[in-house]
Order: C-alpha cells, then sequence, then structure tokens
C-alpha cells in the first residue's frame, strides 16, 4: 500500500511516499510521527544511501508497504 507524504518530525520538511514506509517498516507500523530520509538516517546514525539501499531491498523482498 502506496503511503502519503508527511511532514517531516525533524525538520520540518517532507517525508516521502518512501520515507514514510521505511519509517513504519524500521520504527513500527504504528508510528504517528515520521522523519524524511536525511533526519532518519542522522537519528539510526546511517547514511541516506544506506537507508535508499534498504529500501530498494524491501521492494525487491515484495514488501507491502512500499506500494
Amino acid at each position: 500500500m502506496k503511503q502519503s507524504p508527511q511532514p517531516c518530525y525533524g525538520c520540518g520538511g517532507t517525508a516521502d511516499s518512501d520515507a514514510v514506509a521505511l519509517n513504519k517498516k524500521l520504527l513500527g507500523e504504528k508510528v504517528s510521527k515520521f522523519f524524511c530520509l536525511s533526519c532518519l538516517a542522522e537519528n539510526l546514525g546511517v547514511s541516506v544511501e544506506d537507508l535508499l539501499a534498504k529500501i530498494e531491498e524491501f521492494k525487491a523482498a515484495g514488501c507491502k508497504l512500499f506500494g
């Protein structure tokens, strides 16, 4: 199911649909505040490139959050 973009809780920017899906996958499906990829990467101590690779892995695995 494709996620709707949401405001980023960290910087006030926009968390696009893939970022919202990744927030739900990594932080729990019931999460109500979302981070853009830059803020999520900073909070998790990883790079944005790492997160983009994870998104592609989850999509390839058929994860329904990344519709």
